[in-house]
């Protein structure tokens, strides 16, 4: 992606359903900087270090890469939830850590995802936090609708989204999908400890399913959900929450109106970053 591309002009461009692709920056490393790279970011605490992930992409302003997505699952009774991965114990510069990792559409699957911004740091990252992993309605929220519809705290139902297809809050083109702001992972944790989450329930994220083996395995029923950090300076972007997003051609798309960082709900990237390791107070690790 140019520079000029990543910093457009004020137009209405938009960008749609691209599919999952491939990191270029990735297949630049070659192994000799990979090396240097994990010699010079060793972790002190448990996990860190560099690691591929899937994201929303990242289209216009200051933010290096996409913010990564979590794998939803839905309940039979319609409740929805972030799927966590599961547990397991490793050796890591002589010692046992629990590490949260699994296979899902072929995809490596980790807590690492979410250690940046200092989230690394939050309760609910830790592997074996004692957290249930529903996706509860922030107790605030810039959509109308939330806010006068559902209960701040109530776990997000597919039932509150029956109008999917069709919903519009008069910013963007309407029906391209609802959202909702929630958290994840953090029951009776400190505020400055919650997870923020976007979740948006669209037939675009039900197409896009259909022909890819990630996305067929980490969303369903047409929703999509992302650990809301703006990858600049940890921000909460919003889809649709702001009507400033028109002028940087991103009504209909995920907008940071801090520093005018723009994201692609409908593009998946798959990528890598260096995750920042977690506190060793926080990681289940123990000395042997």
């Amino acid at each position: 992606m140019s520079e000029a591309d990543k910093y457009p002009e004020d137009t209405s461009r938009r960008r749609f359903v691209k599919g999952v692709v491939g990191s270029a920056a990735l297949a630049g490393i070659g192994t000799g900087t990979v090396a240097t790279l994990k010699s010079a970011t060793a972790p002190s605490g448990a996990g860190g270090g560099i690691v591929q992930y899937y994201g929303v992409e990242n289209t216009a302003g200051p933010a290096p890469r996409p913010m990564p997505q979590i794998p939803v699952e839905v309940e039979d009774n319609g409740d929805v939830k972030g799927l966590w991965p599961e547990l397991k114990e490793e050796q890591q510069e002589g010692r046992t850590i629990t590490v949260a990792e699994q296979q899902i559409g072929g995809v490596t699957y980790s807590s690492e995802w979410f250690q940046y911004c200092g989230v690394q740091t939050y309760p609910g990252i830790a592997p074996d936090a004692d957290q249930d992993n529903y996706f509860r309605y922030a107790p605030s929220s810039q959509y109308e609708w939330q806010s006068s519809e559902v209960e701040g705290g109530a776990i997000v139902n597919v039932s509150d989204f029956e109008d999917y297809e069709s919903w519009g809050n008069e910013i963007g083109q309407s029906g391209l999908g609802k959202p909702a702001v929630a958290t994840w992972r953090s029951q009776e944790v400190p505020a400055s400890g919650t997870i923020p989450v976007q979740i948006i329930r669209s037939t675009r994220v039900e197409e896009m399913a259909n022909n890819n083996q990630w996305l067929g395995a980490s969303t369903q029923s047409g929703f999509i959900a992302i650990m809301d950090k703006c990858t600049h300076f940890c921000c909460v972007p919003l889809f649709k929450g702001d009507p400033g997003s028109a002028k940087f051609g991103a009504a209909d798309e995920i907008y940071c109106p801090c520093h005018q960082s723009v994201y692609d709900p409908f593009s998946i990237e798959r990528t890598s970053f260096v995750a920042l390791p977690r506190p060793d107070d926080d990681s289940g690790s123990s000395s042997e």
